[in-house]
């Protein structure tokens, strides 16, 4: 059956080999269940709710990746996204957890329409591949300072608007621990190395008294305080029309750059040969729709896929057993609501490093591509929000291309992107 349905032979792979790679995956990107919760929760929406959301919508927009596109790529809730959700739309513009679910809404439904139609990819090809990489790079940076506020490594100080925390308290040094094991586990090439860290804290966390242990396995709590609560008709406030465009562009150029990142490490794209990717586009699309309507915000591919892929991992069946993985980890909601902050801070810090990387593929000798890229990288964790980096990031690129006379470097998805933006500063009030 998985033969005739998934094609393994004419893959190069086996139904062994397909499963260690979608075991091998869901280790390196399963610290999701613990870490999106702890993020979404902070808006006032109920956690237990919010990790059964986030489990259902992993394995869902895993299993439509695998039924739909048969290639080898976990989905979950994306990691940037559900902090601008968080910390920029609910906590600093002010509104509810209910409109900007109904925001993941529109930009999902918006996603796909763009996606049918051909758009997305025009767009993609439109947008410089400076920002591109700046726009990776800053939401590195803006996990990055959220990571060591919860960590409690970075302070208000009035003086200097931000300080260093006291480092001989228990929390920050758990999660500079945390930090080291992650980073060590992952440089020795140790499978699930987040998901180790994550754990080995928590651990420690319940030895020394910081947080409880609440149990191990459990019927899976209710998903209804989350479950269809989103608000469309809120969503479409004036004030939450460039939120959408900034879910819109971070949702294209984060899946659309992950798909095809490792769909050319699987060598499912092969130049001049026919390819799935379209139906890949159309799956993730298609889960951020069905995320937002469980609870969570957007869903997107998950670049820790590359380590199925590098197990082997060929087809949808790798995708599949990582839907059934995330199906199984529904039941283990108290080890969940055990994890307390101080060990999630160090995974977010990990990932944010790994983000910053990008920054390598921006052309630095070119100042009009390497002024807007720096701008979007430094005004998104500065002003505590990805939509301002983005925004003054097309800004600028329009600007200085056209005040030295490289009208032609400007595609019109970019101008348009801009011109939008300004609208938003000279009309939208935050």
């Amino acid at each position: 059956m998985f033969e005739r349905f998934f094609r393994l032979a004419e893959n190069g792979t086996s139904v062994r080999t397909e499963l260690i790679a979608g075991l091998t995956t869901f280790l390196t990107m399963s610290y999701i269940i613990f870490v999106n919760p702890e993020i979404l929760s902070t808006t006032g929406m109920d956690r237990d709710a919010v990790f059964v959301a986030t489990c259902i919508a992993a394995a869902l927009g895993s299993a439509v990746m695998a039924l739909v596109a048969n290639w080898p790529i976990g989905m979950a809730p994306g990691m940037g996204l559900n902090a601008f959700f968080a910390f920029t739309v609910v906590a600093a513009l002010g509104f509810s957890w209910q409109q900007a679910l109904g925001a993941v809404f529109i930009s999902g439904v918006i996603f796909v329409i763009l996606t049918v139609t051909g758009v997305r990819s025009w767009l993609i090809a439109g947008i410089p591949h400076s920002l591109r990489s700046a726009i990776a790079a800053g939401i590195g940076l803006f996990l990055g300072i959220i990571a060591l506020k919860n960590a409690g490594i970075v302070v208000d100080n009035p003086a200097t608007l931000v300080g260093l925390g006291d480092l001989k308290q228990t929390g920050p040094l758990l999660a500079v621990f945390g930090f080291f094991v992650i980073a060590v586990l992952d440089a020795l090439r140790v499978r699930g190395s987040i998901l180790i860290g994550i754990l080995a804290v928590t651990v420690l966390s319940w030895i020394t008294g910081v947080s409880t242990f609440n149990g191990l396995v459990a019927m899976p709590p209710s998903v209804a305080p989350t479950f269809l609560q989103l608000d469309i008709v809120g969503a479409l406030h004036s004030g939450l029309v460039h939120v959408i465009l900034v879910f819109v562009l971070v949702e294209v150029f984060d899946a659309t750059g992950t798909l095809i990142g490792v769909a050319k490490r699987a060598k499912l794209i092969e130049e001049g040969k026919p390819n799935r990717l379209g139906r890949a586009l159309l799956a993730d699309s298609a889960a951020i729709v069905a995320g937002s309507l469980l609870g969570t915000s957007s869903t997107t591919a998950y670049v820790e896929s590359a380590s199925g892929v590098q197990a082997g991992g060929r087809t949808g069946l790798t995708a599949l057993v990582i839907a059934i993985l995330f199906l199984a980890s529904l039941f283990i909601s108290p080890l969940a609501g055990s994890v307390p902050t101080y060990a999630t801070a160090p995974a977010l810090l990990y990932v944010a490093g790994l983000m910053m990387r990008e920054l390598t593929e921006v052309d630095w000798d070119q100042l009009t591509e390497a002024a807007p890229a720096a701008i979007t990288a430094i005004i998104m964790p500065f002003t505590y929000s990805i939509a301002n980096g983005l925004a003054f990031g097309f800004i600028s690129y329009v600007v200085l291309k056209a005040f030295t006379g490289k009208w032609r470097d400007i595609h019109p998805a970019t101008l348009i992107v801009a011109v939008l933006f300004v609208i938003r500063f000279a009309f939208f009030a935050e």
